[in-house]
């Protein structure tokens, strides 16, 4: 008879009640968030792919297009932001496509062509400009429908977003 064990990278199979559970205290026992048990390498700018480059500006295009300069700028940083952080993916790609990070992506505009202002607004951010201030979350107030994102303390306000930590 072989026992089965849900578990983070699936399902595995064992031949015995005690070697399954066994295995199901290790993971119980682990970290929720793997990548927050351990130490983010130093992001450098250097490392981003002309991919994460071009996905970037895709993103400040749909989440900033007809805001200020500084507000697409502000969307790039936090992108950057978030690779920085251990509670964040490592890459922009992972950070745009995390489930319900951003709106762009649930409703498509993420495949819009964008235009030279979010290309340059990344450029900016990956130069150190940050408008944001350290900000890793941002929301429009208008047209939010989550109501945790007002839990988070408000640092800004650029053209319709208002940034948060």
């Amino acid at each position: 008879m072989l026992f089965g064990v849900a578990g983070f990278g699936g399902y595995e199979l064992f031949s015995s009640k005690k070697s399954a559970a066994a295995a199901r205290e290790v993971q119980i026992a682990a970290p929720a968030n793997e990548k927050q048990s351990k130490a983010k390498a130093s992001f450098h700018p250097s490392r981003i792919s002309e991919n994460d480059l071009k996905l970037m500006a895709n993103a400040v295009y749909g989440e900033a297009r007809g805001e200020p300069f500084e507000g697409q700028v502000a969307i790039a940083a936090v992108i950057l932001n978030r690779v920085k952080s251990s509670s964040f993916p490592d890459t922009p790609s992972a950070v745009i496509f995390e489930p319900r990070a951003f709106t762009a992506v649930a409703d498509g505009q993420i495949w819009l062509t964008p235009n030279e202002s979010a290309r340059k607004a990344v450029k900016n951010a990956l130069n150190g400009w940050d408008p944001s201030g350290g900000c890793t979350y941002y929301f429009n107030p208008e047209t939010a429908t989550s109501k945790w994102i007002w839990s988070r303390p408000q640092v800004k306000k650029i053209g319709k977003h208002i940034f948060c930590r």
